[in-house]
């Protein structure tokens, strides 16, 4: 299904097709759309990546050093389970990525994302607020969640 809304990802390194491959490799209902380059009339080619990750449509417009990939624009994926936000995680972070805290990081290509399982979402939005303030508590000394120590701490103020 072709989307007429994308999020737009200015990329400036000509590694956005392998960018977008690579993100779709991870993450199950993925698929590059398509692919296109083209002279950028400034002497350079460009290119346009449209991609769907998990469904939701995304374009990477690799187009120069015009503008930088921030942690002001991020990919947030909420996981099943610890076991799949430690495989997205180390895919993540392999080869350049860099560790942030709270479940943050930046890929090989500069990109932030969040990565983290529904449980933590679960246990810092309880309506319980002893409860999401001992996750919360627990996760701000965290980089990658590791949801063991955060279930300890809601444990021991339930």
């Amino acid at each position: 299904m072709a989307h007429s809304v994308r999020t737009c990802l200015w990329f400036c390194d000509g590694r956005g097709p392998e960018a977008a491959a690579f993100y779709c490799s991870l993450i199950p209902g993925s698929r590059v759309e398509r692919s296109l380059a083209f002279d950028n009339g400034q002497g350079g080619m460009s290119s346009i990546t449209d991609f769907t990750l998990g469904g939701v449509p995304y374009q990477i417009l690799d187009a120069g050093p015009h503008f930088q990939l921030t942690e002001a624009v991020s990919i947030s994926v909420e996981t099943e389970d610890q076991a799949e936000s430690d495989r997205l995680w180390d895919a993540l972070t392999a080869d350049g990525g860099q560790e942030s805290m709270c479940g943050w990081l930046k890929d090989r290509f500069g990109l932030s994302w969040q990565v983290f399982p529904k449980r933590l979402t679960e246990l810092t939005l309880h309506s319980d607020a002893r409860v999401a303030g001992a996750a919360m508590a627990e996760m701000f000394k965290q980089k990658r969640i590791d949801l063991a120590p955060i279930e300890a701490a809601v444990a021991a103020v339930a």
